[in-house]
């Protein structure tokens, strides 16, 4: 019997059946086989690159396995990425290679015995079989280039401060820090748009991938909402899959990606801090009073960003206006072609008065704005 048919055996007992017993029987066709091993990893290859095609990226895959399996398939999905990363002869651009160079730096070997390892790898195989079409985001326009030294120098700065903001345990320092990482990431979008209009170059939107996790995803997602706008991008969540969808220029997604994620480790800090005053105090309402710390959080903060955002239009230059408005179209043009329909959701058991006062209060103590605003 081929290596080829001993995996064609276990995938029609195992892959499209959900039963425990299925996957038992395919398991033990492949443990009772090793010369099989090959041909199994092959097929991997080939159920990550047609997640590819239905416009999957190497770090939405992997998010969702480790979502809805264990560690054992993250490691088996991470091998199978980067196995398929050597044969891949599609243009993916900087974001494809920096998300490829993250898992590398995973762990992504596996020891096991030869059926729990049939096991896992038929267990992940359903779930990629099963995954469905998502919007595509755009393939690069030009080609994979190193970044420039005085970019990449900046945006190390910038997660270097906010790495501090979140760490510290001085609030005064951590509105310090977050100014000037935001002072930067205002420079940094600004000088980028300028560039591209002065150059004439041939810049356009483009769009990036958010995890959105729970617990209180929709607050959460109401916050990357909030940061995406203040930033000139445009968010559309995916509730079902945990993930936003942001629409936008590169230098503007960058800042939204490392803002968001700033101010949610510090959102979070905050939450546990003023849920422990509370239950020393008799309190025990953990679930919703986190739920609506969140969402006032999320509320609060996306206030204040719009006021941030509509005081650098106030305050910028004339020969910036017009770049910015032609940039906002583009994004809107982009978003509107990526998601011709979308609806709109409402955050829903807000029940916590004191959650909610302490979140608005954490957010009005996030530092937003530095000596010059958040584009």
């Amino acid at each position: 019997m081929s290596t080829s048919s001993t995996v064609e055996r276990a995938f029609a007992a195992a892959l499209y059946a959900d039963t425990d017993a299925a996957l038992d029987t395919g398991a033990s066709v492949l443990a009772a086989d090793p010369a099989s091993d090959v041909e199994l990893a092959r097929r991997g290859e080939e159920f990550v690159a047609a997640a590819w095609r239905r416009g999957w990226q190497p770090a939405d895959v992997v998010r969702i396995v480790r979502r809805d399996l264990d560690d054992v398939h993250v490691r088996l999905v991470i091998s199978s990425i980067l196995e398929q990363r050597d044969g891949d002869r599609e243009p993916r651009g900087a974001r494809w290679a920096a998300q490829l160079d993250e898992l590398a730096a995973e762990p992504h070997d596996l020891r096991a015995d030869r059926f729990s390892r049939a096991t896992a790898t038929l267990e992940l195989y359903r779930l990629l079989l099963r995954l469905p079409t998502i919007e595509p985001l755009d393939p690069p326009r030009t080609p994979v280039t190193a970044a420039a030294p005085q970019e990449t120098r900046m945006l190390t700065r910038i997660r270097a401060l906010l790495a501090k903001a979140e760490a510290t345990g001085f609030p005064e320092e951590a509105e310090a820090l977050s100014a000037k990482a935001q002072e930067l990431m205002a420079r940094h979008t600004i000088d980028e748009a300028l560039l591209a209009a002065r150059t004439h170059a041939k810049d356009a939107p483009g769009a990036c991938r958010v995890g959105v996790e729970p617990p209180y995803e929709t607050a959460k997602a109401v916050l990357l909402d909030a940061v995406a706008g203040a930033n000139r991008c445009r968010a559309v969540w995916n509730d079902a899959l945990c993930f936003s969808t942001v629409v936008g220029f590169e230098p503007d997604l960058e800042a939204v990606e490392l803002l968001y994620t700033s101010l949610l480790v510090q959102a979070t800090a905050a939450m546990t801090k003023a849920e422990a005053a509370q239950r020393a105090g008799g309190r025990k309402r953990t679930k919703t009073f986190r739920q609506s710390f969140l969402a006032a959080y999320a509320h609060r903060i996306g206030d204040r960003l719009a006021s941030v955002a509509e005081e650098q239009v106030t305050a910028t230059e004339g020969d910036l206006l017009p770049v910015l408005a032609a940039r906002d179209v583009a994004v809107t043009d982009h978003l509107d072609r990526m998601f011709p329909e979308t609806v709109t959701t409402r955050m829903r058991g807000i029940t916590d008065e004191a959650g909610w006062h302490e979140g608005a209060a954490a957010a009005d103590r996030a530092q937003v704005r530095g000596r010059r605003p958040l584009p």
